[in-house]
């Protein structure tokens, strides 16, 4: 039986998924998932579902008219009913709303979920491709969903560890200090395999995603090297220095000696206390556990934040916007240039500040 990766098995579960989803919306839906199937990524096509899904679940509960109707029984001839004033309330709703899968009898107990600007023009966006499909495919009259202006995103700074917030976080998950008693007994188990983490995310910059689905022979401590897979499913090397190899060869020697769970988990490097494939959940939980000791003040650290420590201090030595897009995996450098150029205009600020030229009030003095 042929091997089956990390990522063909994650696009298998996905796919399985977004077939389920789409068992309860309308037809139209699958037809248009299909339509995008071979120009977009499975996480991709699920997010759009999941979009679908939220706004099928907006319309029946907050539209008289699609009350009785469940979303699978919609027809094309539904979607003339939706009016600019519908998907207004669309956008607002998303900034509030309760998951249904977990209503409880209270407000209190029901999951609340929020969409910030980048959510709200997420959704907003996966509709008007949605609406843009059924017009262009002449199954409606117009993209209705074309009125509704996107919301205005606001640049935001950059949350990124500075030098010795990044040593403190590493002390902290390699001695275990200031933890709970309860977090210890945990910590002694994973001391090594969370060291190795931080430090691969602090020394390549990679994608928590990446990370989780590296296997063990994926790495080439010859070259200080390890072969990941980038979201859109190419594979390319990256490189760390010396101080991440050494944290992954500690933690290799600890590896060797756990027998995975299950078959599918034989080659996976990082492995959970289930000895299985660590997901990506945990690795977040873990990086928010050790930065809520390390550095509390900052709220809202993820191992997305620490990827951006690295473009941050990547940036800071080189100045080169090309090096650090390729780091990072971005397929346009502008996504890059976005969030790092800023940092040229503050140097360069910091450097007039610091040239002292004699005024011309002191030239003219007698």
């Amino acid at each position: 039986m042929a091997h089956v990766s990390y990522l063909e098995q994650l696009n298998t579960e996905r796919t399985e998924k977004i077939r389920s989803m789409l068992r309860s919306l309308p037809e139209s839906c699958s037809d248009f998932i299909s339509s995008i199937a071979m120009t977009t990524s499975v996480l991709t096509r699920m997010a759009y579902t999941i979009d679908l899904q939220t706004f099928c679940s907006f319309a029946t509960k907050e539209i008289p008219y699609f009350a009785e109707k469940s979303p699978e029984n919609w027809a094309d001839e539904d979607l003339g009913y939706f009016t600019a004033k519908h998907l207004h309330a669309y956008a607002d709703y998303l900034t509030l709303y309760y998951k249904d899968e977990d209503i409880g009898e209270t407000i209190e107990q029901q999951k609340v979920l929020r969409n910030h600007e980048c959510g709200v023009m997420r959704k907003l966006s996966s509709l008007r491709s949605y609406f843009d499909y059924m017009f262009k495919s002449e199954r409606i009259k117009g993209n209705i969903a074309a009125l509704v202006a996107l919301p205005k995103l606001h640049e935001k700074p950059i949350l990124h560890l500075i030098g010795p917030e990044v040593e403190r976080l590493l002390s902290v998950a390699n001695d275990g200090s200031e933890m709970t008693k309860t977090q210890q007994s945990f910590h002694h188990h994973t001391r090594k395999r969370d060291y190795a983490i931080l430090m691969l995310f602090l020394g390549t910059g990679i994608r928590v995603s990446e990370c989780v689905g590296i296997d063990t022979t994926d790495l080439d401590f010859a070259n200080n090297a390890v072969l990941v897979t980038r979201k859109g499913g190419n594979q390319v090397i990256l490189y760390y220095p010396d101080e991440v190899a050494d944290a992954l060869k500690d933690y290799l020697a600890e590896r060797k000696q756990i027998k995975p769970a299950t078959a599918a988990d034989k080659n996976a490097l990082f492995l959970s206390l289930q000895r299985k494939r660590i997901s990506q959940r945990a690795v977040l939980i873990m990086v928010k556990k050790y930065c809520a000791i390390a550095v509390p003040l900052k709220k809202r650290m993820s191992p997305h934040k620490l990827r951006s420590t690295y473009a941050t201090r990547l940036y800071h030595e080189t100045e080169d916007i090309y090096l650090v897009a390729d780091a990072l995996g971005h397929s346009d450098v502008n996504t890059t240039r976005r969030h790092y150029a800023a940092m040229s205009d503050q140097r360069r600020r910091e450097a007039a500040k610091n040239v002292h030229l004699p005024s011309s009030k002191e030239e003219n003095q007698p």
